[in-house]
């Protein structure tokens, strides 16, 4: 297939250009720095653009498949963050002008603002109101998705991230915004990114969770739980 990835020199990002080349997908990585993406390959083509005009994510977005989104934004303590939001009403307006017709996009658990009560004290207390500015846009972004009937979406939420490699472990999947153990408390607290970008990589082939927001964890997280 051919994919647009935006977010393509983050963490997670990279993890998803490499994997989807090795599947043998034909990328454009849409970039604020082509710099900071080294990876070379035939298959990966790197443009620079800005991810919050549509008329600069249309001509990178023509005769794609999909667009794929692993974007991330520093919180702001002082004027909140909008680049979820913002990006997402870019790219959905570039999507319809071109006729594509998919997109991925990952979010994180935890993006309702109630949903965190059954999270460890530390997730709860310590990390949540830290990154609580993420999360609300995140939330809204979401809820933007969810009133979009002509494009069909699927946002994945993973839990903390972790720099390890690629696995082949089950995912755990659940129409929420936690993987919950059989009490409903969250089923472990980190994934791996690469174990993030071969899900969100299988949704290519799979519609299950069309127009769905789907958390995930990886099955081992039953032991750890």
């Amino acid at each position: 297939m051919k994919l647009a990835i935006l977010g393509a020199t983050g963490l997670t990002g990279k993890q998803l250009v490499n994997q989807a080349l090795k599947q043998g997908h034909v990328i454009t990585a849409v970039v604020r720095n082509p710099s900071k993406l080294t990876i070379n390959h035939e298959n990966l083509k790197v443009v620079e653009g800005n991810i919050f005009s549509e008329d600069s994510l249309k001509p990178h977005f023509t005769g794609h498949d999909a667009v794929m989104s692993c974007l991330g934004f520093p919180p702001s303590f002082f004027s909140g963050v909008t680049g979820y939001t913002r990006s997402m009403t870019a790219t959905l307006n570039a999507m319809r002008e071109v006729k594509v017709n998919r997109i991925i996009a990952m979010t994180s658990w935890y993006t309702d603002p109630n949903s965190g009560t059954r999270a460890s004290f530390c997730i709860r207390f310590m990390l949540l109101p830290v990154i609580r500015n993420i999360l609300s846009n995140m939330y809204e972004m979401e809820k933007l998705l969810e009133k979009t009937e002509d494009i069909d979406w699927t946002v994945v939420r993973p839990p903390g991230l972790q720099n390890t490699p690629v696995t082949d472990k089950e995912f755990l999947t659940h129409e929420g915004y936690y993987v919950p153990d059989e009490n409903d408390y969250p089923l472990g607290h980190s994934v791996s990114r690469s174990d993030v970008a071969r899900f969100m990589l299988s949704l290519l082939s799979d519609n299950t969770w069309t127009k769905k927001a789907v958390a995930i964890t990886t099955k081992d997280r039953l032991v750890e739980a």
